[in-house]
């Protein structure tokens, strides 16, 4: 026969969910205040970056530093965009970033689908001398690579920027293939079933179930193409083919420009913004694609 609690026993269990509440409201707190301030830290080389950009030419090397100028000069930013011809460097830079995602996506996507879905002896063996040229930094392969590039008669033009990306690059083969492990195999079953072949369900079916995951290769390989500076130094001579990259770095030590960090700022942060609008518009599917791929190995 069992009995009631007593009235002290309830009010002890009340006191104990009551604190297990607030230690978890008080770990919450913790965490988010950990997260802001952490945030804070990272962000202050942004707020620097554009505060200065808002500065006169000498405002800009007073210490301590002035984080809001005032009045703020909102001329550098056209001043800086004339100084040098960025708008060329910007149409070069999107010229190449355009031609190195759709390859990157186009070549990745079908070796990624090829070793999570077709069978071939040694398959799984191939994936792994595949996985191990990850270990192989780019300073090793950089010499006979321009070599080749130089033997070819590529140099000073793109194709050795652009020709690369529709050879597959090996950690978004990575990426795509534990995506596409993820999706049942009941479907490319059906799919067979009603005669298709792999390819049309790599492009039918396979392609449209893993946006996420094409997003989050796309986002990375702008802001890779986007921000490469190696490569466009080594490759291109002439400065009609400048990318944006390359442009900042001639920008800071060109006899038109000098010594003016404000308007340097101001051009890196304009440079900055195609990056900041992808992400900020692609940040759900670049989560979820990263969240995504690691489901299933």
């Amino acid at each position: 026969m069992t009995t009631l609690p007593l009235p002290h026993s309830r009010r002890q269990v009340q006191a104990g969910r009551l604190g297990r509440k607030r230690a978890g409201l008080l770990g919450r707190a913790l965490i988010y205040t950990l997260l802001i301030v952490g945030a804070g830290v990272l962000l202050i080389p942004f707020f620097w970056m554009v505060s200065t950009s808002l500065k006169e030419q000498w405002d800009a090397y007073q210490f301590p530093p002035v984080w809001v100028p005032n009045p703020p000069q909102w001329q550098n930013y056209p001043m800086a965009l004339t100084l040098a011809p960025f708008h060329v460097y910007f149409a070069n830079t999107v010229r190449i970033v355009a031609f190195t995602v759709v390859g990157t996506l186009l070549s990745s996507s079908l070796a990624a689908y090829a070793f999570a879905r077709l069978r071939a002896p040694g398959r799984d063996s191939v994936f792994l001398v595949l996985l191990a040229t990850m270990m192989l930094p780019y300073a090793i392969t950089m010499v006979p690579v321009f070599m080749l590039f130089n033997a070819l008669g590529w140099v000073n033009s793109y194709k050795p920027l652009i020709v690369p990306a529709f050879f597959g690059n090996v950690y978004y083969i990575f990426l795509l293939r534990q995506f596409f492990l993820t999706i049942p195999r009941e479907l490319e079953q059906a799919a067979r079933i009603d005669g298709c072949n792999s390819f049309r369900i790599y492009w039918n079916i396979m392609l449209p179930l893993s946006l996420p995951a094409l997003a989050t290769v796309s986002i990375f390989q702008f802001m890779d193409s986007w921000n490469d500076f190696l490569g466009p130094l080594i490759y291109l001579r002439d400065e009609p083919l400048r990318t944006i990259a390359v442009g900042l770095a001639y920008f800071v030590g060109s006899n038109r420009v000098g010594p003016q960090m404000h308007l340097m700022m101001a051009a890196s942060f304009v440079a900055l913004l195609p990056e900041l609008i992808l992400f900020f518009f692609a940040q759900r599917l670049f989560i979820q694609g990263i969240v995504f791929t690691g489901v299933k190995g």
